[in-house]
């Protein structure tokens, strides 16, 4: 497993891509991509790229910080 560079809600993009994924849990770009083929975690589409909006997590639980909690949940 590599270390996570992202450790807090503030330092995260607004928007994740799988390299940003990878780089905030510290694993490969394959098991990001995996990641976001699960059903319950909610991407969206630019063109052939797929998104996740760090907000949607922070809002669900009332706290920025689950954003990376319930990322590393889901591994």
């Amino acid at each position: 497993m590599k270390t996570p560079i992202y450790k807090s809600y503030e330092d995260l993009p607004l928007y994740l891509n799988a390299e940003t994924i990878s780089k905030a849990l510290g694993i490969a770009i394959s098991s990001a991509y995996e990641l976001m083929q699960e059903k319950d975690f909610s991407t969206f589409k630019v063109g052939s790229h797929k998104l996740v909006e760090k907000e949607i997590y922070a809002h669900q639980n009332q706290n920025p910080q689950s954003v990376l909690s319930f990322f590393r949940r889901t591994l």
